[in-house]
């Protein structure tokens, strides 16, 4: 591909992405007083299902680390990273010929002309690491301290809001971008004057809250109705129950029940990544993959950056479904 690329004038060298998996518990720093520890949840199980090497990871970990200058050309349907070029060159080229190079790329890799061929912005100015790892810290003893599983803390902050408060334009607000409505259910107060969204440790326990109450909840029924065993320590489970925080459980049960799995495993999840039902859109498709993206960016920031880890143990075996 890169020959199409160059041909335009476009290609720029990609960055070869490359991890190594770290053991399974909640993590700290080595040799630092607990009061001290960055506190993290292993990644483990991502690179065990294999997905590190996913086309998708591969796109979504390029994007998140990319400068808004710079771009990412991919194939629709499959995420395969095209090349890399500078957003002024891209635009620059004009509508002719962008589709004039979007119809070498299908000929190239002998794709039909219904096939998309997108542009997607840098969006490292968003995504933030080292700036989330302190509320990473913080927000892994809070879900802990209200026995809601800190894998969906270390996830949600990664993605959310990472590094910064911010307002989205539907009016999610917070670290943990909760919405007006939901935030006063789960027990915050949000109106003229004050706003508890805004308040890290108020946001953390309304999240935990939410996910303990209605996301997990709402997972376990889903599964159960299709006869689908499951451990709450799978990572497909947690990546749905992450759906059903972001898209809702009445979108995620619309998007099931489009495809209707009967046996518990990563494949609902790749299934659910090129579904659309309801409100179940290109945003909620995306969710997972930009989740698993910014854990394994996580862990390459930290194998630069630290040391080591080690392991605190877990203290409680996971429930399964015939528990």
């Amino acid at each position: 591909m890169i020959g199409v690329c160059a041909a335009l004038g476009l290609c720029t060298a990609a960055t070869a992405q490359q991890t190594a998996s770290i053991n399974w518990g909640i993590m700290r720093t080595p040799g630092v007083p607990d009061s001290s520890s960055k506190y993290l949840v292993s990644t483990w199980q991502i690179y065990d299902a294999g997905l590190d090497t996913l086309p998708h990871m591969k796109y979504w970990r390029r994007v998140i680390t990319l400068t808004p200058d710079s771009g990412v050309i991919s194939v629709g349907s499959t995420r395969q990273i095209v090349c890399t070029v500078s957003c002024s060159d891209w635009e620059k080229q004009g509508e002719p010929a962008k589709e004039l190079f979007r119809d070498s790329v299908r000929k190239f890799l002998a794709l039909p002309d219904s096939e998309s061929i997108y542009f997607t912005n840098g969006k490292n100015d968003f995504y933030n690491i080292p700036a989330t790892l302190p509320d990473i810290d913080k927000g892994v003893r809070i879900f802990e301290r209200e026995s809601v599983d800190p894998f969906y803390a270390q996830a949600i902050l990664l993605i959310e809001s990472p590094g910064k408060i911010r307002k989205s334009n539907v009016g999610a607000y917070g670290s943990f971008q909760l919405m007006p409505a939901v935030a006063r259910k789960m027990g915050l107060k949000v109106g003229k004057g004050i706003d508890e969204r805004k308040d890290f440790d108020r946001s953390a326990w309304a999240a935990a809250k939410l996910l303990r109450t209605v996301c997990i909840p709402h997972a376990n029924a889903m599964l159960e109705k299709r006869g689908i065993a499951y451990k709450s320590s799978d990572l497909w489970y947690r990546l749905l129950v992450l759906h059903i925080y972001h898209a809702g459980a009445g979108n995620v049960e619309k998007a099931l029940a489009s495809f209707e799995p009967c046996e518990g495993d990563i494949a609902i999840i790749r299934t659910l990544w090129k579904t659309k039902a309801g409100s179940f859109g290109k945003a909620s498709q995306n969710y997972s993959q930009v989740a698993l993206a910014a854990l394994l960016e996580m862990d390459e920031h930290l194998k630069k950056e630290s040391a080591g880890l080690e392991l605190i143990p877990v203290t409680e075996e996971p429930k399964t479904s015939e528990d």
